[in-house]
């Protein structure tokens, strides 16, 4: 059997028409699982188990803020004006040193939130996305004991957005 010159031509363009095509998954961040019906929503005060005052509404503030990034729902102020209300519930805030010094004062720490979030059509009482345990974590730097807490305060800001960005992006990957 002989190749001719337009064979490896063909096996070139083949080749290159199956790497553009890539492998057929994709990541689609736009909630196209939810019902398209579901469009404005109430996200009701979280709960806060913690003893960190005001954490529940800084991580409320957040999430709300990726609603409102997403353009996907329209957030209304009372529940009977929903379609789908989002709940949450701060569970635990801990830190932790990560590494200290050499005066065993730490010089770097971990600080580590959980929450409950949930996302349910009002109408139906159907769960659209809940995790019960979901995490976050944020290390920062201990200079020294006077600027721990505005270390610690400013990450927890970040720490707050960090998570509902994620939170906020897995929901709308049905993840």
């Amino acid at each position: 059997m002989k190749i001719g010159i337009a064979t490896p031509r063909i096996i070139i363009l083949l080749t290159i028409l199956l790497m553009l095509s890539g492998c057929g998954y994709g990541f689609s961040p736009g909630g196209e699982y939810i019902d398209p019906d579901v469009r404005k929503i109430f996200i009701e005060p979280f709960a806060n188990r913690t003893s960190q005052a005001n954490l529940e509404d800084t991580i409320r503030l957040a999430i709300t803020d990726w609603f409102v990034r997403g353009k996907r729902f329209q957030i209304v102020s009372s529940e009977d004006q929903a379609d789908a209300i989002f709940r949450g519930t701060v569970k635990s805030l801990t830190t932790a040193p990560l590494s200290s010094r050499t005066t065993n004062v730490a010089a770097e720490e971990r600080m580590t939130l959980t929450l409950e979030l949930s996302f349910e059509d009002r109408r139906t009482k159907k769960v659209i996305w809940k995790d019960s345990n979901f995490p976050g974590s944020q290390d920062y730097p201990v200079a020294n004991v006077n600027d721990t807490e505005i270390a610690r305060r400013n990450a927890l800001s970040k720490l707050s957005r960090d998570t509902a960005e994620r939170a906020y992006r897995m929901m709308m990957s049905d993840f």
